[in-house]
């Protein structure tokens, strides 16, 4: 029997990571005042046999976001509490990423985080996205008009400030959240960019600023900087018809790989991600492997969103990617690589209730470290 594709190692940029089976970057909303902890380093290290860990995404700077205890990376004391992690992850062997994050539109100015910064909701322009629901805000608003960024290189100045300090916290790499309508999907999306400076408009406008913070990423990480990208749209109120839709994403997808980047990883369609608004299914549904694999020839290709270890095997055998995210089944079953190994079935029973916590929720530790590994 030919040994399973997934479990074979793979050079991503400086770095061989020992298997082929990422953990995707997953919001567990349990950083106290934005800060990591011990309980979060269990929690990392209890997955440290995946290839990549990608760490949740984390904030670059304060903001107001539908998760209030999202974690941070703007101080010394993010710093050192991410290098706490960090350690501990490569003492178990692993390697991980730091996901690193800007919700732009999707802030709320009356979120507790976002009157902690003093500053306005930023986005590309004074344009709301529609649906939201911030539970911890009372009456539970939805989103707000934001307020157009005058000057996005002061943005920009604040990721690569986040690279650095993800650079002192020990992570063998970053990842740019491109995907699921945040800031740099918000950039690219016509119907959320409707600037006339050089930030909008046209296709390689549109483009220049997730292009630009990635040529400051790699100024501080060098070839361990990878993209995260969610061409089909959907979620907060992304997604532009479908020959624009493949138009900007050819473009940028073409454009960053020429950074030689460590990986992009494609998010596909999935229903999950499809919201409705209006009636109306948001998302822009296209085979983004199909649409876009074949644009990538310097950085090394993952895909993300319902991929089963089976499928991903196939899709390596077949030479179609070089590794696989895993999301949802990395919650639930810290041994997946195990798992995957001894031909052990994912069958942890989900605890939908604590997938995300609340200050009042007590034990934060249940549903996030408490999962059993199998027996082998």
């Amino acid at each position: 029997m030919a040994p399973n594709a997934l479990l074979t190692p793979v050079q991503v940029g400086s770095i061989e990571l020992k298997n082929r089976v990422g953990m995707s970057a997953l919001t567990r909303n349990r950083a106290p005042e934005t800060y990591p902890t011990d309980l979060i380093k269990e929690y990392y290290v209890q997955r440290a046999s995946a290839g990549l860990i990608v760490s949740e995404g984390i904030l670059i700077t304060r903001q107001g976001t539908e998760w209030p205890h999202a974690p941070g990376i703007w101080d010394d004391k993010h710093v050192a509490g991410w290098k706490n992690i960090t350690d501990a992850v490569h003492a178990a062997g692993g390697r991980m990423y730091a996901q690193l994050w800007h919700v732009g539109r999707v802030a709320h100015p009356d979120a507790p985080e976002q009157k902690l910064a003093g500053t306005p909701v930023y986005a590309p322009s004074a344009i709301s996205a529609r649906g939201g629901k911030f539970r911890h805000i009372p009456g539970t608003p939805g989103y707000v008009t934001p307020t157009a960024i005058d000057d996005p290189w002061k943005i920009i100045a604040q990721f690569k400030h986040a690279a650095i300090n993800a650079k002192k916290a020990g992570f063998d790499g970053v990842e740019l959240h491109g995907a699921n309508g945040y800031l740099i999907a918000q950039f690219l999306d016509s119907t959320a960019n409707k600037r006339t400076d050089e930030w909008g408009g046209s296709i390689e406008n549109r483009s220049r600023f997730g292009l630009e913070v990635l040529k400051v990423l790699k100024e501080v990480f060098g070839p361990d900087v990878a993209v995260k990208l969610s061409p089909a749209g959907g979620y907060n109120d992304v997604g532009m018809p479908l020959q624009e839709t493949l138009d900007t994403f050819s473009y940028f997808i073409t454009e960053a790989d020429k950074l030689n980047l460590s990986y992009i990883v494609l998010v596909r369609y999935t229903t999950g991600f499809d919201i409705e608004i209006d009636g109306v299914h948001r998302s822009t549904k296209h085979d983004v492997l199909e649409s876009y694999r074949r644009l990538i020839k310097n950085s090394k290709v993952f895909v993300n969103a319902e991929v089963t270890p089976e499928l991903g095997e196939k899709l390596i055998s077949e030479g179609k990617v070089d590794g696989i995210f895993i999301g949802f089944n990395y919650i639930t079953h810290p041994d997946l690589v195990e798992r995957i190994t001894h031909g052990k079935p994912l069958d942890n029973i989900p605890d939908i209730k604590h997938l995300q916590t609340n200050k009042d929720s007590g034990d934060w530790a249940t549903g996030f470290t408490d999962y059993p590994r199998a027996v082998y």
